[in-house]
């Protein structure tokens, strides 16, 4: 079996070994006192930071009866005459989109919110008190809903609307949905419904009403708000994923060299954002504002009484 060692593992077994200094004194010291020694720092162990990544982009796809905004990595659940659904990674969100030309007039928006939510098979089905609120384009008013449900175990949220579009004796509705599994909702309820709104007609028979979405997204001012959003909270997300990530690494990699017996990692007193990494050569070990460490077995030594620096004692980092 064939051992393969870092460089930089045998470079932090060397300067374990070798990291003892010799006599000398120390700036702003007098001496240094008997059996205390002068140690170098294996390193200085700064924050980790991770490089911001690359936001994501929401862009726009087309199917065959409509255009529709895409967030990376989502994927086309269903692309049909009258419904249209976009899912999330995990299947655990996702935006729909169902609409028939030929309503009643006056029919309840609640009611069909309701009605086209049932086509999920969901479990006990919550709607909740209309709002009014935008309409996307081609239609002439608007109501949202919160929504709350069960499907196969798992709770879900999110926020229904409901686009009327009156004609003489009828009504084009559609309506469209940002839905996430309930955990997940806070993360997705500042740009999910924007995303859920950006569709429009890319063929004559959508609805089964000729053109009555039609609109260019990529020039549309919502669509350039519901990618912001997106963007927004991308960046966010990936940031704090990052941030967890380095916390995991830096924590494994600090207890794999002190594992090894290579180093120990003490908190600065002089400032604590900066943790030193020092051999495991001493029991104890002491530094004064410019950096300068000593090492000891002896806990009753103390350097303050043969120096005119003050020195504090530093203690053992917490993983």
């Amino acid at each position: 079996m064939r051992l393969s060692i870092s460089p930089r593992l045998v470079a932090i077994a060397v300067l374990s070994a070798s990291a003892v200094g010799c006599a000398g004194t120390p700036p702003g010291a007098a001496a240094i006192p008997p059996g205390m020694h002068e140690v170098k720092p294996v390193r200085t162990n700064g924050a980790s930071s991770g490089a911001a990544a690359p936001a994501r982009e929401l862009t726009v796809a087309r199917g065959q009866f409509f255009a529709y905004a895409l967030p990376e990595g989502w994927h086309v659940g269903e692309d049909g005459q009258f419904a249209l659904s976009v899912v999330a990674p995990d299947n655990k969100a996702f935006t729909v989109m169902v609409g028939n030309a030929g309503s009643p007039p006056n029919y309840p928006p609640d009611r069909f919110v309701y009605e086209k939510l049932m086509a999920l098979q969901p479990q006990n089905l919550r709607v909740g008190n209309p709002r009014r609120a935008a309409p996307v384009a081609g239609f002439a008013q608007a109501y949202e809903f919160d929504v709350e449900y069960t499907v196969r175990g798992m709770a879900t949220r999110g926020i229904a609307k409901c686009h009327i579009a009156p004609a003489y004796d009828s009504a084009t509705m559609a309506m469209t949905a940002a839905l996430s599994e309930a955990s997940q909702w806070p993360g997705y309820a500042s740009w999910l419904p924007l995303v859920a709104d950006q569709i429009s007609a890319a063929n004559g028979a959508a609805f089964g009403m000729r053109g009555i979405m039609a609109q260019n997204l990529n020039n549309s001012t919502a669509y350039a708000e519901a990618a912001r959003q997106y963007r927004d909270w991308s960046q966010r997300n990936w940031q704090q994923v990052t941030n967890d990530r380095n916390a995991s690494q830096d924590r494994n990699n600090v207890a794999f060299r002190e594992n090894l017996g290579a180093v120990q990692t003490y908190v600065n007193p002089y400032d604590a954002r900066v943790p030193l990494e020092l051999p495991t050569t001493y029991k104890y070990y002491w530094v004064e504002a410019q950096g300068t460490v000593l090492g000891t077995d002896d806990p009753s030594v103390n350097p303050n009484g043969a120096s005119t620096t003050e020195w504090k004692q530093m203690s053992r980092r917490q993983p």
